[in-house]
């Protein structure tokens, strides 16, 4: 009933989200009804029904003072991600109306403390946000390597130290997320998953 109702409003796709995590574009009422069973019987209801946004995404981390005052704001464009829609790489872009979102945010909010907005930016340039996490993300070290150690600043917060907002930041820097194998005999394996220790 109310599914079909929300959807029906939106049209096809539709994004089908977890209060906690998970999401599925969806392209017919089987679909959305599906991943709608999926998602709540994993990570229970409420469930989040989005209509989907076709456009290239952006992220931006940063911190506010919880009095309305941008500590920190540093935007980058996703360059790789993963099948969960994770960032892998990015880079740190300059775009004023990011920028003035952000801060639109904070003072709305008077938002206290690390933060992610997830948006969209449509065709048009216009953006949609998509999530706002109340976390410091994986990425944090692209601010840091752009000039706004977040993590440093967030701890001066809490400190009650004085914490003047960063101004600027360096842009066209890049990061990437890697990885590699280890190879490891299977008794070892055992013993450390087993007693925590070789």
């Amino acid at each position: 009933g109310k599914l079909q109702k929300i959807v029906s409003e939106y049209g096809f796709p539709v994004v089908i989200k977890g209060k906690f995590y998970d999401a599925g574009i969806t392209h017919n009422m089987e679909q959305a009804i599906s991943q709608y069973h999926k998602i709540s019987a994993k990570w229970g209801l409420p469930i989040i029904i989005q209509e989907f946004i076709n456009g290239t995404e952006f992220n931006v981390t940063g911190l506010g003072d919880g009095k309305g005052n941008t500590i920190s704001a540093v935007p980058m464009r996703k360059q790789y991600i993963t099948d969960k829609g994770k960032a892998w790489g990015g880079i740190s872009i300059s775009d004023q109306k990011m920028l003035d979102l952000t801060e639109q945010f904070i003072s709305s909010t008077k938002w206290k403390g690390g933060f992610e907005l997830e948006l969209m930016k449509n065709k048009d340039g216009e953006f949609y946000i998509l999530e706002i996490n109340p976390r410091i993300p994986a990425w944090v070290y692209l601010a840091v390597g752009v000039g706004q150690n977040i993590p440093e600043a967030l701890v001066r917060l809490a400190m009650g130290m004085d914490t003047p907002p960063y101004k600027d930041y360096e842009v066209g820097k890049m990061f990437i997320r890697y990885s590699w194998d280890m190879i490891v005999d299977l008794e070892e394996f055992q013993q450390i998953s087993t007693f925590g220790e070789l």
